[in-house]
């Protein structure tokens, strides 16, 4: 096995030059891109994220590598095994990261990461707290049972961390037209965040847009809407304990006060999702967007 490092740690200084040339940029063309207390805000998140996984990592760690004893296939460390595991692990994160936009108990950790109303480099650093709450680690843990060292996932995990930080900007339009057709990009991912209807649940991918053609999950950016960004109910707020944990809150909530046959379902139903229908889901507001275009008498909401 060879000695691996946290690629993420080396890349560190790297974001901060770039989050500093953006803020240069933004000051000159467009300042109201940056905003002080919810850069802060993002720069917390990223601090607490860090201290979490620290605290959580090594038994996450241990748990994939009783997997990896059980391993079904002999892989290694062949160069075509890390060139398998970089792609096998982008599509175990497109799973995950579908699953939590689909799934109220993922949404409550995800949601962090798309609390801000701005879209810039800081953005990228707003990870959540309670990722091992979530059970996020779940979706890699076939690659080890598969046979992929953990070490080898850890690493690969890390550089699509580190691609997907340089995709949160507007100061990048788009890429050249065989690139944009690959890749994830600061355009496909200016998408995912939207909170226009017709822009929600798309574009889940991590460094490969592909998967989202592939399954159906795929939207471009259009010139025709201006992106609006956060989440579809705002917080409002920069407090960060409530900007942490507020979904965590409304789900304990929402199981406390429901009928006992329907507690499960503000867990693991859709983000919005409520027994008497009286709230709305991010499929709720698409499809009445959808048959506004279709029928443009349809009352707005």
């Amino acid at each position: 096995m060879p000695e691996l490092f946290n690629p993420v740690d080396y890349a560190v200084p790297a974001f901060i030059l770039l989050i500093i040339i953006e803020m240069l940029w933004a000051r000159k063309k467009a300042p109201e891109k940056y905003e002080p207390k919810d850069t802060l805000t993002s720069l917390a998140f990223g601090t607490g994220s860090t201290v979490a996984g620290a605290l959580t990592g090594g038994l996450v760690f241990a748990m994939m590598l009783w997997l990896y004893e059980q391993r079904l296939f002999d892989i290694g460390w062949a160069w075509w095994a890390w060139i398998a595991c970089f792609v096998l692990d982008d599509l175990a994160y497109y799973v995950f990261h579908r699953s939590a936009h689909r799934v109220r108990w993922l949404w409550a950790s995800h949601v962090n990461h798309h609390s801000s109303q701005h879209y810039n480099l800081s953005t990228a650093l707003r990870q959540t707290w309670t990722g091992f709450i979530a059970a996020n680690f779940i979706f890699r843990m076939p690659l080890a049972l598969a046979g992929f060292h953990p070490a080898m996932i850890a690493f690969c995990g890390g550089i699509n961390l580190i691609y997907q930080f340089w995709i949160h900007t507007e100061a990048v339009g788009r890429m050249p037209r065989w690139f944009e057709a690959v890749m994830n990009t600061p355009s496909h991912h200016r998408v995912h965040h939207a909170t226009n209807p017709r822009y929600l649940d798309a574009n889940y991918a991590g460094v490969f847009i592909i998967w989202d053609k592939m399954f159906g999950s795929f939207t471009p950016e259009t010139d025709e809407e201006k992106i609006r960004y956060g989440i579809v109910k705002q917080l409002g707020t920069f407090n960060l304990l409530y900007s942490v944990f507020h979904e965590w809150i409304g789900i304990a909530k929402d199981v406390w006060s429901a009928p006992l046959r329907h507690k499960l379902g503000y867990i693991w139903r859709p983000p919005g999702w409520s027994h008497d229908g009286s709230r709305d889901t991010s499929d709720s507001i698409k499809a009445r967007w959808q048959a506004r275009q279709e029928n443009p008498a349809t009352p707005a909401e």
